[in-house]
């Protein structure tokens, strides 16, 4: 197959108006995140197995009818690897797909030479989307929209035509990317949502209001690694795969685009090929499905409860998805992604805030929010039982 004519096949692949960019993008986008050996240093030497993968990736991408690649400088090997697959191997023409990349200068400078670095790279003279990385605090969104500052040297180069749209990333709190949003420096922007952490729901609508794009991140992986389901979720989605549900839910909304999946480590091209067509609303039979998933949800005594009224408490924990993993676990049976995440706290900083209970923080909780005779102290201590794996000693 002519990777460079496309679209003469027509794929069975949905394509969404990308907010006010006005590009056409598949609702599947390609990550780049996550290839074989892809974190390891040096950054710009790619072995002979990753670069193999990016390109049979690459291929069973496209040939599918997927026409957007996404990677970031913070992901090391991936922009040399699709620099030398998309140019090098495959030769594809760069007008037959669409490119977005990030990064997260700190400076104008900075940030001209950054993107300079990313073009060579990735062997282009520019990109289609550029995101600046991970606005995930207050702080940060001020250091990058600042006057003089990374945000607004990337418009400099959104006007010499070098990035043809401007946007953001986020793992922040809904209040920082509901501020973000207002500022109307963006294009689109990167964040999270799907079945089960639907919080960001107001900050879609917002994006709806201003006709930004809206790209899901990792909607397989963070989404609950969904590639590897307990048996329950299975049965409560079948005949879909938990990952096809979980990707016609998001696009069950209209004002989502595309969603980013990391192939094929967090899910296989035979699921993508089960996705579409994915229309908003929902289909009866996913809205039957939806029906099953909220009331096993009622499993938990407490499921009334609303987890972000314990956002930013006193104690350093994070409440909400201490409640939000415990949720998932007792209803779902999902102890492995629970498992998985919970022990990422400690770890990742502001991409995911939070502390490991122990009695001396538990102490220092809100119990003024909490309403009468919801054990919360209790429900966070068992559910660190459950689920804290300690660190093995090197």
């Amino acid at each position: 197959m002519d990777l460079n004519s496309l679209k003469l096949y027509q794929p069975a692949m949905d394509k969404r108006r990308f907010g006010r960019t006005e590009e056409q993008v598949s609702v599947i986008t390609l990550g780049g995140m996550r290839f074989l050996h892809g974190w390891e240093e040096p950054r710009n030497e790619v072995p002979k197995d990753t670069l193999e993968m990016c390109v049979e990736t690459i291929k069973r991408s496209f040939e599918m009818g997927i026409n957007l690649i996404e990677t970031a400088y913070g992901y090391k090997k991936s922009e040399t690897a699709y620099g030398i697959a998309l140019n090098d191997i495959l030769k594809i023409k760069r007008e037959s797909y669409l490119l977005m990349t990030k990064g997260n200068p700190k400076t104008a400078k900075e940030t001209r030479e950054l993107v300079q670095e990313q073009l060579d790279t990735l062997k282009t003279d520019y990109f289609d989307f550029y995101a600046w990385h991970g606005i995930n605090t207050t702080e940060l969104l001020e250091q990058a929209c600042c006057k003089g500052g990374p945000v607004e040297e990337l418009l400099k180069m959104k006007e010499e035509g070098i990035i043809k749209h401007v946007g953001f990333s986020t793992h922040a709190p809904l209040n920082v990317i509901l501020k973000a949003v207002e500022t109307d420096l963006f294009d689109f922007v990167n964040l999270h949502y799907y079945y089960f952490f639907q919080r960001n729901k107001p900050a879609i609508d917002l994006a709806a209001e201003k006709d930004m794009g809206v790209f899901i991140i990792s909607p397989n992986d963070k989404g609950g690694q969904l590639s590897k389901p307990s048996e329950k979720l299975k049965e409560l989605t079948a005949p879909a795969t938990p990952l096809q549900w979980n990707a016609r839910f998001c696009l069950g909304n209209e004002n989502i685009h595309t969603l980013t999946m990391g192939l094929p480590v967090t899910g296989t091209f035979e699921d993508v090929e089960g996705v579409c067509p994915a229309p908003a609303p929902m289909k009866e039979d996913d809205q039957r499905i939806l029906k099953l998933m909220e009331e096993q949800k009622q499993l938990d005594p407490h499921h009334s409860i609303d987890f972000y009224q314990f956002e930013n408490d006193p104690s350093g924990l994070n409440i909400p998805e201490i409640l939000r993993f415990r949720q998932m676990l007792d209803c779902y049976d999902m102890s492995t992604f629970a498992r998985f995440r919970y022990n990422m706290f400690e770890e990742k900083g502001h991409w995911f805030p939070g502390m490991f209970p122990d009695e001396e923080l538990l102490r220092k909780v809100d119990l003024s929010k909490v309403p009468d005779n919801y054990p919360l102290v209790e429900i966070i201590r068992d559910t660190h039982q459950k689920l804290y794996k300690p660190k093995e000693k090197k």
